[in-house]
């Protein structure tokens, strides 16, 4: 399906390769100056968004959001600062999406919630938004145009043309973004898979296209450039698991994330061959399988895949069961399972599990305290590092050096990853043949600037991180999450007063409760001398500021923090609550 055609985005038709042995040199219009900024992926791996900012018109390439870090507590995602496009709000003219991953599209419904544009992306993309964005009531509200590798869409004077890459979920897309006094190749997540499994190559004709055009700049994904040579194919992982599937007597439990559609379509392909019905579990991995072989990405043969409820019906050595979880996430099915908490699945000796996800950084504690469990239960685990049984969707070393190669651009900027990274890539495009000085290192918030006469850093504009706490987003900030530490940390003292309104009499207490500091049954003379000192605090009060319910909370909170201090080297937070009656 291609994108509508109204009078800011035109469908244009897909440029051909030139047939002569020479290019042509394109005519140059040197008006016009594009900024680009990031407002996440740089510096960091997820949150990917960045704005394209081209005179009167501007659009995104990416929405995403990030797995927040230990030292948030309790917070759900972190999500880019948008107030830039706010700011130019009516300048902003559409989302352009890479692919269907969180990191890439998890921030959408916040962004649309308070402005919204049309989004482009592959058919599987689209509808994956479309699905979450349903969560959110915003289904209806969005115009979802779905495009084919070779469209081409325009914005203002810039036109915008979808490559098709391989990568670990299907349909994804890198962009030539072509200026008015030049190209840009963004290559968004990607691997050169020489074998893929839906059998549709890396379009390398395209890039060699655009590098015998000439490529002002190339953008390119920097996630795995400390991994040397080439990544894996999709096939490679195949042999492995099946030897694991054939070797198991039991239930085969198979876990990765709902969106590596690819190892999904291994599993369904080995199974229907070995004779073993297939059991989903996870609403994002039910979603997901729906939504793929609706759009012709998964092939799911009849009579092969049943909801887990009906599980109980088919004997152990014929099950597979699909799940999500590989990441020890509290609340997920396999979790669940590890603990022996679930309501339809229970893991027994003999059965294998089959982790086939990396283990992401940050994540090791709760996959490794999973492991333990589903050892505990008696299963056999599989995991990165104990067998092959996982490809990663980005590229290696090599492969980096090969899209260099292909593009031969002017200027360089790696994207996508932590600051090492970034500079390791500098240092390969430098190896490469490409002017140090320019090759550009950008973190989020700092702008490029690029115009006919070249690329230069344009300052910076001002960022802050966005924290999700269930419903509220923004409202959490740094004074919330430093007492959540100091809560987990030192735990919270309660002390309670009553006292009489119009003598300012203490008729009850004060009374003490400990949530996380000491054990009050094991620790009662200290808290009777807490209440002591709380008590000689109180009356020491004047009784003018008796009257200031504010400035005796401020005396009893100073003198037992000074006491606890004194006593056990701690630093509770102690929260004073005066009753009036």
């Amino acid at each position: 399906m291609r994108p509508p055609i109204d009078d800011i985005f035109e469908d244009l038709s897909p440029a051909k390769p030139e047939t002569q042995t020479k290019p042509r040199a394109p005519r140059i219009d040197r008006s016009g100056k594009l900024r680009i900024i990031p407002l996440g992926g740089l510096g960091e791996v997820g949150m990917n968004m960045m704005i394209f900012h081209y005179g009167d018109d501007m659009f995104a390439v990416d929405c995403g959001q990030m797995i927040p870090d230990d030292d948030l507590l309790g917070i759900d995602m972190v999500i880019p600062d948008i107030s830039y496009v706010l700011e130019h709000r009516r300048q902003f003219r559409a989302i352009i999406l890479t692919h269907a991953h969180e990191d890439h599209i998890g921030a959408l419904p916040f962004l649309l919630r308070q402005i919204n544009v049309p989004i482009f992306g592959s058919e599987l993309t689209c509808e994956i938004v479309r699905e979450r964005l349903r969560e959110y009531n915003l289904h209806n509200e969005v115009q979802l145009n779905a495009v084919e590798p070779r469209d081409v869409i325009r914005i203002g004077k810039v036109a915008v043309e979808f490559i098709h890459v391989t990568h670990s979920i299907p349909q994804t897309l890198a962009l030539a973004i072509r200026l008015p006094f030049g190209n840009i190749i963004f290559t968004g997540d990607f691997k050169i898979d020489a074998t893929p499994m839906d059998n549709r190559p890396f379009d390398y004709n395209t890039f060699a296209r655009y590098g015998d055009e000439g490529v002002l700049a190339l953008f390119s994904d920097s996630t795995n450039i400390s991994r040397p040579g080439f990544s894996t194919s999709e096939r490679e992982v195949i042999e492995p698991i099946e030897k694991l599937m054939l070797k198991c007597e039991r239930t085969i439990f198979f876990s990765c994330f709902a969106s590596s559609l690819h190892r999904v379509q291994v599993v369904l392909n080995l199974a229907e061959k070995l004779k073993r019905k297939v059991f989903v579990t996870g609403l994002n991995m039910t979603r997901n399988i729906r939504i793929a072989e609706s759009v012709g990405c998964l092939r799911v043969p009849p009579g092969l895949v049943y909801d887990i409820k009906e599980m109980r019906k088919t004997p152990p050595e014929k099950r597979v069961i699909l799940t999500t979880g590989s990441q020890g996430e509290p609340l997920s099915a396999l979790s669940r399972m590890a603990l022996d908490e679930h309501s339809e699945v229970k893991i027994k000796s003999g059965d294998y599990v089959i982790l086939s996800s990396r283990l992401i950084p940050g994540n090791e504690k709760a996959i490794y305290r999973m492991i333990n469990h589903l050892f505990r239960r008696g299963a056999d685990v599989f995991y990165q590092g104990v067998a092959k049984i996982h490809s990663s969707g980005h590229a290696q070393r090599e492969e980096l050096r090969l899209m260099i190669s292909l593009c031969r651009p002017k200027y360089f900027m790696p994207i996508h990853g932590e600051f090492r990274h970034l500079v390791e890539h500098k240092a390969l495009g430098v190896e490469m043949g490409i002017d140090p000085e320019k090759v550009f290192i950008l973190q989020d918030g700092d702008v490029l600037e690029m115009d006919a006469d070249g690329a230069a850093r344009g300052g910076k504009i001002p960022l802050s991180r966005v924290l999700v706490d269930g419903r509220d987003v923004g409202g959490v900030d740094d004074v919330v999450l430093r007492d959540r530490k100091h809560l987990s940390e030192d735990g919270m003292v309660i002390v309670m007063l009553v006292i009489e309104q119009a003598s300012g009499e203490l008729v009850a207490g004060p009374d003490i409760v400990s949530r996380g500091f000491l054990y009050m049954d094991e620790h009662e003379d200290f808290f009777e001398e807490c209440k002591r000192v709380v008590l000689h605090a109180f009356e020491r009060c004047e009784p003018e500021s008796k009257e200031d319910w504010g400035t005796v909370k401020t005396e009893v909170r100073r003198a037992l923090k000074k006491h606890i201090k004194a006593e056990t080297g701690r630093f509770p937070v102690i929260l004073p609550v005066v009753l009036e009656i």
